[in-house]
């Protein structure tokens, strides 16, 4: 893409950042998470976008980048854990408050989106904001074929977890 035809950075970054906000929900694990980790994957675009040659749709770029930068976060974090002992409260932190008629439905797909991997959480994510299987694959880098039978293998799991009793 040439410099005259590229989309302005912080346009982009506005029309896209309900979808950044929707990948940090569902890998941060409390609000000041949620938004370190925006302020990560903002700056990861930030440094790629000079090399963003609009071969893919923009949203399959961020995607591509949102979901690196969420889940290596989520491997740093693994690899050195916090060093304090925590009490049974401190690590009950409530959701972000939803309102709506279907916020208790939304409530528990998100606590049994936590409950997946972080590879099944790309895939629920993707979903949930209509991506075709052919989006997926390109944002993911696999087939559409694997994309079909991890899906599925995903929306399994998701049955299971959201019909077991709290």
């Amino acid at each position: 893409m040439s410099a005259d035809a590229s989309p302005d950075f912080l346009a982009v970054l506005n029309q896209y950042q309900p979808l950044l906000r929707r990948v940090t929900r569902v890998y941060g694990a409390d609000a000041d998470d949620q938004q370190d980790l925006y302020q990560e994957i903002v700056l990861q675009l930030w440094r790629a976008w000079p090399s963003f040659q609009g071969r893919a749709k923009v949203s399959t770029w961020l995607y591509r980048i949102a979901l690196n930068v969420a889940i290596s976060a989520l491997r740093h974090r693994a690899r050195s854990p916090a060093t304090g002992r925590l009490d049974a409260a401190a690590t009950d932190v409530p959701l972000p408050p939803e309102s709506g008629p279907d916020a208790d439905d939304l409530a528990e797909l998100y606590r049994a989106i936590e409950q997946l991997s972080d590879v099944e959480k790309a895939f629920v994510l993707l979903y949930l904001e209509e991506r075709t299987y052919e989006e997926m694959a390109d944002i993911l880098g696999i087939t559409q074929n694997n994309v079909r039978v991890k899906m599925h293998r995903v929306q399994d799991k998701l049955r299971q977890l959201l019909t077991q009793p709290a």
